[in-house]
């Protein structure tokens, strides 16, 4: 009788196999994890009574929740990631002493253009973006 301890290419085959769905799985629930805390539709019992079933029954509360509430979560991810952007642009511009205000903008903007740094359609162009924003 054969055993896979006869063919050592197979047990390396099957640690590597094991490995790779152990950090899948842990993957998987970090990723579930931050999505109940990171759900602002839900409320703080509910977010507790998934992270005692996903706790409790990892495998059924994992498997539940992408059932019940995984088709929101790369909305919700899209989301984080444009909010922490959009603070990310904030403090950048904060930091460099950028114009706040459209008005600033503008002055900058017609500054360039009679200087002729810019064309005037680039100020026209960049009027527009402005004035869009604000």
């Amino acid at each position: 009788m054969l055993l896979a301890a006869d063919y050592p290419l197979l047990n390396a085959f099957w640690t590597v196999l094991e490995i790779f769905l152990l950090v899948l799985w842990v993957w998987l629930v970090i990723t579930v994890f931050v999505d109940i805390f990171r759900s602002h539709d839900l409320s703080g019992g509910v977010k507790a009574l998934w992270v005692l079933f996903v706790v409790i029954l990892p495998f059924l509360g994992v498997l539940l929740y992408l059932i019940a509430r995984g088709g929101k979560m790369q909305e919700r991810a899209i989301q984080h990631a444009q909010a922490q952007q959009e603070a990310f642009r904030g403090y950048v511009q904060e930091a460099a002493g950028a114009p706040v205000s459209a008005a600033d903008q503008l002055t900058k903007l017609a500054d360039l253009r009679d200087r002729g740094t810019i064309t005037p359609e680039e100020f026209d162009r960049e009027k527009a973006k402005v004035l869009s924003k604000a």
